[in-house]
């Protein structure tokens, strides 16, 4: 696959000028396979589409970026702002803003994972997670809640519990429920009321 710069990548799919992009970038702003980039001239392989590709040209031009991540096997809730404020708020630990994910697993989910989960664990590259929750559905079924999002970290917190992911999908963020009747791939323009829920605690209702 070809490689090109960072900058020229993004600028090719319509986000933003490369003026702005390289501003953006060293801003922090950028992550790159989970990995926060510094450099616009960072290489990278062109071979994969991205969410950005789903937008209008119009809205490309608009300066937009995801909020935290999905790996290309994760579906599900992501949110894409122009604020690199509120993203860092809803990313950031200290916010505590969970987000919760579905997660279908080869195996059956137990109480002893619920329990290890709760403790916080450690994965096998020795990165400590923060306690989570873990909640039993039926079988090899089950969601979890987190605070933080590191790389792949549903998928790897469930791998240290000898679990492989099958399949994986962010149901919500904060209060801010995905809305299954938009589709794979659809998206509308978020409310003031959907702001605030971002912020707010998911309630699970009876």
């Amino acid at each position: 696959m070809a490689l090109l710069r960072l900058d020229r990548l993004l600028s090719d799919m319509g986000v933003a000028s490369r003026r702005e992009l390289r501003e953006i970038i060293r801003s922090g702003r950028v992550a790159v396979n989970g990995l926060t980039a510094s450099s616009p001239e960072l290489k990278v392989d062109a071979g994969q589409r991205t969410v950005m590709e789903l937008l209008t040209p119009e809205m490309r031009r608009m300066g937009l970026f995801p909020v935290g991540r999905l790996d290309k096997d994760t579906s599900g809730l992501l949110l894409l702002t122009d604020d690199g404020d509120f993203a860092h708020r809803v990313i950031s630990p200290k916010s505590c803003v969970e987000k919760r994910y579905y997660a279908r697993v080869e195996g059956a989910v137990t109480v002893s994972d619920e329990k290890a989960f709760q403790k916080g664990l450690v994965l096998r590259d020795g990165t400590r997670c923060l306690p989570a929750k873990l909640e039993r559905l039926r079988g090899d079924e089950c969601v979890v809640t987190v605070m933080a999002g590191k790389y792949h970290q549903v998928r790897r917190m469930l791998a240290s519990r000898e679990k492989t992911v099958i399949e994986l999908r962010r149901l919500s963020i904060g209060a801010l429920i995905l809305v299954e009747s938009l589709g794979p791939g659809g998206f509308r323009e978020m409310t003031k009321d959907d702001l605030c829920r971002v912020f707010s605690p998911y309630i699970m209702e009876n």
